[in-house]
């Protein structure tokens, strides 16, 4: 199976009753789940090199249909920051395709025993990881989620449905369709990995109450997605709601370090949820570390909004209202307050910040070590860029999404994170007493 050369959009399902479609993608994809959890890690691993392949070798194909993609989303409207997040080139396609690889070589979590002990009546406990099952991905914009959340699914031996957002349908489809013919050259089952081929909201819907046929929802895109996915779901949620994320330049930060960090954070890409939203610098600090920051951030293009004690540094900075603290712009935009110290840099955060991803720039241990304990967020940093906030950046080849969540999965979710676990014991004959 290949992309659509002219990057048309993919087939349609004959059948146009949307819960009709899903019950039998979700059937197939239960009995897929349950070949899957006994699959070798070497199947897995030749379905995903195979996709990876067919990934390289369609790149004008995937293109094509981006490049659709791209002209019905400026003829919507969409924002700068969304059609970065959509737009394919050269260097992405490759990036992805080196995602499934990344993944190939990691350790598969399936029957990894986390730990084990004896009992003094001798019976021997292990706990062993196992696979979720089923697992539901919604998502916007992102085609690369695609191959992302398909690979780690598959390689965690879980079955995964997957639907992309109206925006990305055919560049979502043309990777789709590469994994598509990695798990046929590999011999696994159809349902392994499956693609809504609708852009009817319906499915979305129809996804949220199959609890029956899907153990997990992990949804990936703006506000409104996410609140109705945590709102409407009968099936168990993976999710963040948003990731407004903050950079606290300490007074113990080194000004040359501290530049770096805050421009890399906010401006390399500004429409990722790791980008940061919110620049909070010491009192101690201002005039000595803010001017050069406000410099360099409006030569980048970037819009900055403070409070007062920011603004008496530079004109260039724009008055800040009470929504600025609580707004994830994906875009070149950065709020900027003063605060007097690391405890009022913590409260800031925890009040205003969606426990997503926080970085502390500071040479002092205390400080660092404070900040780390107590800002309750998923990812916490010392003196690094919160654009790290990434499951490839942390070694797990690629990501799901970032959970902000406290149950089962928190921060990057990658193979080891779509695993459950059972307990097997060991028994010589004993009966209870």
């Amino acid at each position: 199976m290949t992309p659509p050369a002219d990057g048309a959009m993919a087939p349609q399902e004959t059948d146009t009753n949307i819960a009709n479609v899903l019950a039998r993608i979700g059937a197939s994809a239960r009995a897929a789940a349950q070949t899957l959890s006994l699959v070798g890690t070497e199947v897995k691993n030749r379905a995903l090199e195979l996709a990876a392949d067919r990934i390289d070798t369609q790149a004008t194909a995937i293109l094509k249909a981006n490049a659709h993609d791209l002209t019905e989303a400026k003829d919507r409207g969409l924002s700068a920051a969304m059609l970065d997040r959509l737009a394919l080139n050269e260097e992405r396609i490759a990036a992805i395709s080196k995602s499934l690889r990344d993944i190939v070589a990691l350790p598969d979590p399936v029957g990894d025993v986390m730990t084990e002990w004896k009992r003094p009546n001798g019976l021997r406990i292990q706990r062993v990881r196992t696979p979720l099952g089923v697992i539901g991905v919604i998502y916007e914009s992102r085609p690369n989620v695609t191959a992302d959340a398909g690979a780690l699914c598959l390689k965690a031996g879980n079955a995964v449905i997957l639907r992309g957002g109206s925006e990305s349908f055919r560049s979502s489809h043309a990777l789709y369709a590469c994994l598509r013919d990695g798990i046929e050259a590999a011999d696994l089952p159809e349902g392994a990995i499956q693609m809504v081929a609708t852009r009817d909201r319906a499915a979305v819907g129809a996804m949220l109450t199959m609890p029956e046929y899907i153990d997990v929802i992990i949804p990936r895109g703006g506000r409104s997605l996410i609140e109705r996915v945590q709102q409407d779901s009968r099936v168990p949620v993976f999710a963040h709601l948003e990731g407004i994320c903050h950079v606290y330049v300490h007074a113990g930060a080194d000004v040359d370090m501290a530049l770096d960090i805050v421009v890399n954070a906010k401006m390399r890409r500004t429409g990722v949820c790791g980008a940061a939203e919110t620049l909070l610098i010491d009192r101690a600090v201002r005039d000595s570390h803010l001017p050069r920051m406000v410099d360099a951030l409006a030569l980048a293009g970037c819009e900055l909004r403070g409070d007062e004690a920011a603004r008496e540094t530079d004109p260039r900075i724009l008055p800040a209202t009470e929504e600025d603290w609580h707004t994830e712009y994906l875009d070149a935009i950065l709020a900027v307050r003063v605060v007097d110290g690391v405890d009022q840099a913590i409260r800031h955060i925890n009040d205003f910040g969606s426990h997503h991803t926080d970085s502390i720039v500071t040479a002092e241990a205390n400080a660092a070590a404070q900040f780390l304990a107590e800002v309750d967020s998923a990812i916490v940093l010392h003196n690094a860029s919160t654009q790290y906030a990434d499951g490839g950046e942390f070694g797990m080849g690629a990501e799901i999404g970032i959970s902000t969540g406290r149950l089962h999965a928190r921060g990057p979710v990658g193979v080891e994170q779509l695993t459950a676990y059972k307990y097997l014991v060991h028994g010589s004959g004993q009966v209870r007493p």
